[in-house]
């Protein structure tokens, strides 16, 4: 048996690990980042796209990508540094030692988790204001009467200046529609007055016009303000609902605290959660995800990788993540389809990937 505390060797396992970890995290943002900026060179010229909003749409969403990549990351670091540390003899000498592997390991998952609450929360703060800064900039570009900010969407139609406090994807027969929530549309006069006043709880476009729910109506006139409610109003609208759909964040770049949002409201309205739910517990166990497929590599770091280069632990390593991330969104759609709670089915990857993990430490024990 071995007893946790911070020792010498914690300390030669950890800087190693994390010393690569870094170096991998960064390799992988980097290179994807320039991809991303060279697919967005394609757009510059169309509806006032520049260069310069392309560098903008990578750095904004850079963040997000850290976020994403650190699991990846975490894995191919690990390989390299234990990977190096066996190539050299250091882990047999820890071995001869009396350490364990699995006491080894821990060694490594313990910088790695140090440094996974960062990107957490990184990834509920950051991350989710970036990606909305990024589609205020695609709205923007997309259609010049539309715009959104941290009060909702803002829009102008003749006229009419509409504003949504916020937007939800709901699933109608097996389709994703756009809702707007909390919408307020102001009509002016030329002179830029206000002679009336709408505000409605939801709008959803509708047969190519747009139809507002719970409706209450402000005319005002030279004899004051008359007000009526409807329990529904069509608007013929020029809001072009498919920009709207392209350019709303998708639910898995949301930040927890939205995504709950969206799931109480969709459950108030009796409707299907899913396209929140799952994203919500995938980000809940995405800590448990990143250690357990770290400790899924850690048997090659004692096998196989003594001997090889660090191409070997690479490729080992991407060959890996690749598996993991589309095991994961078989074992989770799988589960969705098969009916389980969105909770259970996220967390199914881990708990097999975590199983088998320690079915090989038990076999190299």
């Amino acid at each position: 048996m071995w007893r946790l505390g911070i020792k010498r060797v914690d300390v030669l396992v950890g800087v190693t690990v994390i010393g690569w970890v870094l170096v991998a995290w960064f390799t992988l943002v980097g290179l994807n980042a320039v991809l991303q900026f060279l697919r967005q060179l394609r757009f510059v010229g169309h509806n006032g796209f520049t260069v310069t909003n392309a560098a903008f749409y990578v750095i904004v969403t850079i963040p997000r990508r850290m976020y994403e990549m650190y699991s990846a990351a975490a894995l191919i670091g690990g390989l390299l540094g234990l990977g190096g540390l066996a190539a050299t003899g250091e882990l047999t000498a820890l071995r001869a030692a009396g350490m364990s592997r699995l006491r080894i390991a821990t060694s490594a998952l313990g910088v790695v988790a140090v440094l996974v609450v960062g990107v957490v929360i990184m990834g509920e703060t950051i991350g989710p204001w970036g990606d909305q800064v990024d589609q205020a900039m695609q709205v923007r570009l997309r259609s010049g009467t539309m715009e959104t900010s941290q009060s909702g969407l803002w829009a102008r139609d003749g006229d009419r200046v509409i504003n949504a406090a916020h937007s939800i994807l709901r699933t109608i027969d097996g389709r994703v529609q756009l809702q707007l929530l909390d919408v307020r549309v102001f009509t002016l006069t030329p002179d830029g007055q206000l002679r009336r006043f709408d505000h409605a709880q939801t709008a959803e476009h509708v047969g190519g016009q747009w139809v507002l729910d719970n409706v209450r109506s402000s005319v005002l006139t030279d004899s004051g303000v008359h007000s009526s409610t409807s329990a529904s109003v069509s608007w013929p609208l020029r809001l072009d609902s498919h920009v709207l759909e392209m350019s709303m964040i998708q639910p898995q770049y949301l930040s927890m605290r939205d995504q709950l949002r969206n799931i109480r409201y969709l459950q108030r309205n009796h409707e299907s959660t899913v396209a929140y739910a799952s994203p919500f517990w995938g980000r809940v166990f995405y800590p448990l995800n990143v250690l357990v497929l770290m400790l899924s590599a850690m048997p090659f770091a004692f096998g196989s990788l003594r001997s090889g280069g660090a191409g070997k632990r690479i490729f080992i390593g991407i060959v890996l993540a690749l598996a993991w991330y589309f095991g994961q969104q078989v074992v989770v759609s799988f589960g969705v389809v098969a009916g389980l709670p969105p909770s259970i089915a996220n967390l199914l990857p881990a708990v097999l990937t975590g199983s088998l993990a320690w079915f090989f430490f038990r076999r190299l024990a």
